[in-house]
């Protein structure tokens, strides 16, 4: 009983539905050509028509379980749906309606580069959605890997300038810091022999009462000029073996010189090699037996 009421009802559906389609007008085909077209709302109506039909499309084609076939269907599909779009655009512009191509989104190829979509030119056939894994389509999208060119050894005379060879070296600011740091080592070495020099000289003063004639070589060659005046250069040249002149300092014998080096010498081992407290107690043995050097 069920059953024959579901067979009633079904035919019942149907006879409903013929009866509405007969009161619809027929339906309209789109024109074949866009060039057919004279009225600019028809052109726009089967513009926005072909846009419909393209996102259904794009929409079913993203389902790679369609099989190969139909994925290679849809795609032309939507590719001569994308071509006659263009068609529309134009003769909607022929007709003195808007300029879809340059107000929609802008086109791209598969790099990502614009392309202008009103001439057509530049897009050429494109793939969507699973039928860019399709085999055959797949190894299109893969880039090939690069190859390392050489180079040749115009491009290799082409890259030496001054900086390979150095000549801007002390502008990267690395060379004046170690050249500083340099400076201040040479400095206090330098420092450190003139005071040692003087030590000497002052040590060597103290020995010599002022006034005393020596009948001697000077100590440093650098004081001879100071040591010596008006007459005494005279009596050089005269006699340049034997050079006495007046000391206006006290200057001792070779003999203490000797001495006094000797001193200097066993100070400075002393004070390099030996400890502190060894130090201090040899100065205190010295000052209980009155040795003052």
């Amino acid at each position: 009983m069920a059953r024959n009421e579901e067979k009633a009802q079904s035919m019942l559906n149907r006879f409903l539905q013929s009866k509405n389609e007969e009161k619809k007008k027929p339906k309209e085909r789109r024109p074949f050509l866009a060039s057919e077209c004279r009225d600019l709302a028809e052109a726009d109506k089967w513009r926005q028509q072909i846009v419909r039909e393209i996102g259904r499309k794009v929409m079913d084609i993203q389902n790679p379980g369609l099989g190969e076939h139909r994925l290679r269907d849809l795609n032309d599909e939507i590719n001569k749906l994308i071509r006659e779009k263009g068609h529309w655009e134009a003769r909607i512009l022929e007709l003195g309606g808007p300029n879809y191509p340059k107000t929609g989104p802008k086109a791209t190829d598969d790099e990502g580069k614009e392309v202008d979509a009103a001439s057509g030119k530049g897009l050429g056939y494109r793939y969507f959605g699973a039928a860019k894994q399709l085999p055959g389509v797949k190894e299109l999208f893969e880039k090939p890997p690069e190859l390392k060119k050489r180079r040749s050894r115009y491009e290799m005379y082409k890259r030496i300038d001054a900086d390979y060879y150095g000549y801007r070296d002390d502008e990267d600011g690395l060379l004046e810091k170690l050249e500083k740091e340099a400076e201040k080592e040479i400095r206090a070495k330098a420092i450190e022999e003139w005071q040692r020099v003087e030590a000497v000289k002052n040590e060597a003063r103290k020995g010599v009462k002022s006034g005393e004639v020596v009948m001697s070589k000077p100590l440093f060659e650098e004081d001879q000029e100071d040591l010596i005046d008006d007459d005494d250069m005279k009596a050089e040249n005269e006699t340049p073996s034997l050079r006495e002149f007046v000391a206006h300092v006290p200057l001792p014998d070779e003999k203490e010189i000797e001495k006094m080096v000797l001193q200097k010498k066993k100070q400075e081992l002393l004070e390099k090699y030996a400890s502190e407290t060894l130090i201090e107690e040899e100065q205190e043995a010295k000052d209980m037996l009155n040795i003052h050097r």
